[in-house]
């Protein structure tokens, strides 16, 4: 489901060598090992320090020469970066943390800030879905007691500083997988249904937001 958003990103914004990345909440450094395969000068932040494991993955990929690593940033305040410093910022699954949306609103509008003209705000984040949806996180998701899960359409409003934006919601099914192998093949059969599936049933936002 979730390796649906490169091909989205790419689809609306051209990623060139060259380009400055900030990649926020990299703690396993995903995201930092995609964008310095494709040729970008990342910074790789966390809020709490990286684990060996996530410079070793770097190290293994040859791209570490590409990555440099910032300790203890705050979302909210990206004060140690000046305005338009990068051509693209980025995060999977990091703004719900923040527990409420004003918080989440500080968060969009620091990364507009740090983001050039013309350049992007590329993420893919959690969305409330379905009451069923809410009952499982509640039931198994340790930190669903402090997540602000987004609201579609309502919280599209944290963007509206952008110029351009594009989005896409998918995801039902393949949440409810308790193994790897459980989730594969209902993320299969999420891709049949997306089509009559209500938007407000999904539970992950792709989005592409040009400043």
């Amino acid at each position: 489901t979730w390796k649906q958003t490169l091909s989205f990103w790419d689809e609306h914004f051209e990623i060139k060598a060259g380009m400055k990345v900030l990649a926020i909440g990299e703690r396993e450094g995903g995201l930092s090992y995609y964008f310095a395969k494709l040729g970008c000068e990342v910074i790789c932040t966390d809020f709490r320090d990286f684990p060996e494991a996530t410079t070793g993955i770097h190290e293994e990929g040859g791209v570490s020469d590409r990555i440099t690593y910032n300790y203890k940033v705050d979302v909210t305040d990206l004060s140690r970066y000046e305005d338009e410093s990068f051509d693209i910022a980025v995060f999977k699954s990091v703004i719900g943390v923040l527990s409420t949306k004003e918080r989440q609103q500080q968060a969009v509008n620091e990364l507009h800030r740090v983001v050039k003209k013309d350049g992007a705000l590329l993420f893919a984040e959690n969305l409330a879905s379905t009451k069923v949806h809410k009952y499982l996180r509640r039931k198994f998701v340790k930190w669903d007691n402090y997540w602000r899960y987004l609201k579609w359409p309502l919280d599209l409003d944290l963007f509206q500083r952008f110029n351009k934006k594009h989005y896409k919601t998918t995801g039902f099914a393949a949440n409810f997988g308790r193994s790897e192998s459980q989730k594969r093949f209902l993320a299969k059969v999420d891709k049949v249904t997306r089509p009559i599936t209500p938007k407000k049933w999904r539970y992950v936002l792709f989005g592409v937001a040009i400043k």
